[in-house]
């Protein structure tokens, strides 16, 4: 376990900050990662090799038990699992997706083990729909509590990734619930002991209430949720929640800034991606 790293894919500062002072104390390196495409984001940590071990957490999910999740990692390397994380449906994340891939607001990577058979090749090749039947008989059913499509491949660009990976070595699936505000996603290790919270719908936190009530209309008052959410995993802790002053605020706004000019290019990037994606959707129904 002294070749294990914290990685976290980020876009806000605050929240990122926020986050990390729930994990600061444990003493692992922790790593930034900033402008990564949703795939590239495991190829950049896979490259890391002074790292064997990867807890990779989102900057909206919140740490309530590091205990917990150290012993996670113990019990993936131990039982060589290469992942271990929360079902992209079926459980209780806000989506009706694939539930053999899991939703990478957090992982535990086994990466020694991974990079075994690991390539770019393998993932790019591998196709899911000739294993589908096959992967669909070993997953465990007790994790199918909410709805979920089997069929969904491409959801997102990590899809690939995962299934692969879940083709090709063993996946811890967790179990999780729905928080009591409604939305965050509270993640359990198997004993059901409570690891983290994650919030949803980060990409708002920071956007006023008002343009998010515009731009979608279902998504607005983010912040305050987010907040509470922040102030109960500080809670749990017994951890003071950070304050931050003027100085702070000027940083987070003009890394923002600086995140947001990398962003607009990536997403348009991503344009005929998701219009391949929506076609191909239309066409096979």
């Amino acid at each position: 376990m002294n070749r294990i790293k914290i990685f976290t894919r980020s876009f806000d500062l605050k929240l990122y900050r926020y986050s990390k002072g729930l994990f600061d104390s444990l003493g692992i390196p922790v790593v930034r990662l900033t402008d990564q495409s949703a795939d590239g984001y495991f190829y950049t940590i896979l490259k890391d090799e002074e790292c064997d071990v990867a807890i990779n957490i989102d900057e909206d999910a919140f740490l309530t038990d590091p205990q917990a999740m150290l012993r996670l990692a113990d019990y993936v390397v131990e039982n060589r699992y290469a992942n271990a994380g929360c079902p992209d449906g079926g459980g209780f994340c806000p989506r009706v997706a694939n539930p053999i891939v899991t939703n990478p607001f957090f992982n535990i990577l086994n990466l020694k083990l991974i990079r075994t058979a690991f390539s770019r090749k393998a993932v790019k090749e591998f196709n899911y729909l000739e294993h589908k039947d096959e992967m669909i008989s070993r997953f465990p059913t007790e994790r199918l509590e909410t709805k979920y499509n089997f069929d969904r491949n491409e959801q997102e660009p990590y899809y690939p990734f995962f299934l692969w990976l879940a083709y090709s070595f063993k996946t811890l699936y967790l179990p999780s619930a729905r928080h009591a505000d409604g939305t965050s996603t509270i993640l359990m290790d198997p004993q059901g002991n409570p690891i983290c919270m994650h919030s949803w719908y980060a990409r708002f936190y920071t956007t006023p209430d008002w343009a998010v009530r515009f731009f979608e209309p279902n998504r607005g008052m983010q912040k305050a949720r987010i907040d509470a959410l922040i102030d109960e995993a500080y809670a749990i802790r017994s951890i003071r929640r950070p304050e931050f002053g003027f100085s702070d605020s000027l940083s987070f706004l003009g890394n923002k800034i600086i995140r947001w000019v990398i962003k607009v290019p990536q997403r348009i990037s991503r344009w005929p991606y998701k219009i391949k994606r929506k076609l191909s959707a239309r066409l096979s129904k």
